[in-house]
């Protein structure tokens, strides 16, 4: 079990992943922050977007915050997860949009 921390956007409208200038995983969420359905709804995006099970994800810590810490089975690296996010492919396509227009 890889153990990553996910700053949770809830309300945001739309879902959608990205990593801020330090690095941390931001995920946006559509539900509100309400009888943990924006917990349910991350559960449910990472489960689809990772290709597993909803039980082979636990919300570890930060229940009621924004920053999680969640455990994810099936993965040996946060890397693991961040490349099958998509999430460093956005980032490189950041890289070079900022490199060409310097």
């Amino acid at each position: 079990m890889v153990r990553i921390t996910i700053k949770v956007i809830p309300g945001a409208g739309f879902n959608a992943w990205k990593r801020d200038k330090s690095g941390t995983l931001i995920c946006y969420l559509k539900s509100q922050p309400e009888k943990g359905l924006a917990n349910k709804e991350l559960i449910c995006l990472l489960a689809k977007e990772l290709r597993i099970r909803q039980q082979d994800i636990l919300i570890i810590t930060g229940l009621t915050h924004r920053r999680k810490m969640v455990g994810i089975v099936g993965f040996d690296t946060g890397d693991q997860v961040i490349s099958q996010l998509g999430v460093d492919k956005q980032d490189k396509q950041l890289d070079l949009f900022d490199k060409n227009n310097k």
